[in-house]
């Protein structure tokens, strides 16, 4: 059997944008993975892949205006971080979502939540997202 570590083979890298968004009593937004994805019912912040030549904060506003219909004004890089998953390495650009338009809502018949941001390890997550919980309850 070959594994990723094998010369010659490595796992596909795949690029995400990742939005935190608060409201105004401080809960974090999270969505469910939908069926038929990888790692279907696990939870996860709102993002997604970047496309090819795609800049960093066009991405975060393309994915955040498809999955939940805002728009952001004002966001600033919080943390980026690598998470190798058996067949597949991603690559989390991690913004704060420091103003947005509009009601975020599901547009792509994903779950949707609001939790406090130290409710977020009692959630099923994704593997990835375990250091973004721990940066935002460092953070406070």
């Amino acid at each position: 059997m070959t594994t990723a570590g094998d010369v010659g083979q490595s796992p596909s890298r795949i690029d995400v944008v990742v939005g935190i968004i608060r409201d105004e009593q401080g809960l974090i937004l999270v969505n469910q993975r939908r069926p038929g994805t990888y790692l279907a019912g696990l939870w996860e912040f709102p993002g997604g892949k970047r496309h090819a030549n795609e800049d960093r904060r066009s991405a975060l506003a393309r994915e955040l205006h498809e999955e939940l219909g805002i728009d952001v004004i004002a966001a600033e890089p919080l943390l980026t971080l690598r998470h190798d998953y058996p067949d597949r390495r991603v690559h989390l650009d991690v913004w704060s979502i420091l103003e947005y338009s509009g009601a975020p809502r599901s547009r792509e018949d994903q779950a949707i939540a609001w939790a406090r941001p130290e409710a977020l390890s009692s959630l099923e997550l994704l593997p990835a997202d375990a250091p973004i919980v721990a940066a935002l309850l460092k953070a406070g």
